[in-house]
């Protein structure tokens, strides 16, 4: 069923955007290897096809019958498994911290102590349990009609969350929203970060963001992301330009300007060293 409803939205290979900005529908046609990557906060539900997610030492599949949780923007690496013949489809739904936390309120859950106290996994991997797949089905069928999608649309977003929040990785989720916890102060900081980061940034920018020291800051950063915040910056920019690169056609110097870089000739090298090909030769997606 998931198929035959994200089929027919995915005009194109790679990420379309549908109706609702917060969803987006994913297919590839061949297999494409191991690269780096980067999601925004979501549910990556996929229904056909597979893929293999690296984030530092732990490795995820997830293909038909699941899905990511992706509670926090961490760069990774992305390999995926598909052909002409068995195509991989899938769909991103974004996850919306102030709609959780209006969820997480409703629904009367408690703090969870264990999130608070310990830092969860900022990707996961989910079994797709018949309450998340009935919900993602409505949400794809109100995709193909403009005034369902008007009107309920945003419900049922509300509905995938909800489900999402009765599953196995819920307590993740409510990590993002219980804001005693380390962990949502880090996602406030990201936030600022990926609306700021082509700008001159500091640990104690972001820490200030986080309401934490910028000592403490560093330290569950580094924990909750696997980076430290200059690690992580540098990363975000690169993956910035390889999307303005492919997108935009820029030149090389004018996206080292966009992206935060002083020199082109540095941001160049940088490049090239974490893909592995310079930036005036970029012709690939993921």
């Amino acid at each position: 069923m998931l198929v035959s409803l994200i089929e027919p939205l995915a005009t194109q290979t790679g990420f379309v955007s549908t109706l609702l900005p917060e969803v987006r529908v994913v297919s590839a046609c061949r297999e494409v290897a191991r690269m780096p990557q980067i999601y925004e906060p979501s549910l990556m539900v996929i229904a056909q096809g597979s893929k293999l997610a690296y984030l530092g030492q732990r490795t995820m599949e997830y293909g038909a019958g699941h899905y990511l949780v992706q509670a926090l923007s961490v760069p990774f690496e992305c390999e995926t498994f598909a052909c002409e013949e068995m195509p991989l489809l899938g769909v991103a739904i974004s996850i919306d911290r102030a709609v959780l936390g209006e969820l997480v309120l409703a629904m009367g859950l408690a703090p969870d102590r264990n999130a608070v106290a310990q830092t969860p996994e900022s990707m996961t991997s989910a079994v797709l349990d018949d309450d998340m797949r009935h919900a993602v089905e409505r949400l794809l069928r109100c995709l193909h009609d403009p005034l369902e999608c008007r009107i309920m649309g945003q419900a049922r977003l509300r509905e995938v969350l909800f489900a999402a929040l009765r599953g196995p990785q819920a307590g993740v989720l409510r990590a993002l929203v219980e804001q005693q916890g380390q962990f949502a102060r880090v996602a406030a900081s990201l936030s600022y970060l990926h609306e700021h980061f082509a700008q001159p940034l500091n640990v104690e920018t972001l820490a200030r963001c986080a309401n934490m020291s910028a000592s403490t800051f560093h330290e569950h950063f580094k924990r909750s992301t696997l980076l430290s915040p200059v690690q992580y910056l540098k990363r975000l920019r690169l993956l910035r330009a390889q999307q303005l690169l492919l997108s935009e056609g820029l030149g090389v110097a004018q996206v080292a300007e966009r992206v935060g870089y002083q020199s082109t000739s540095q941001f160049s090298r940088e490049y090239k060293r974490y893909f592995e090909r310079s930036p005036g030769h970029e012709g690939v997606g993921c």
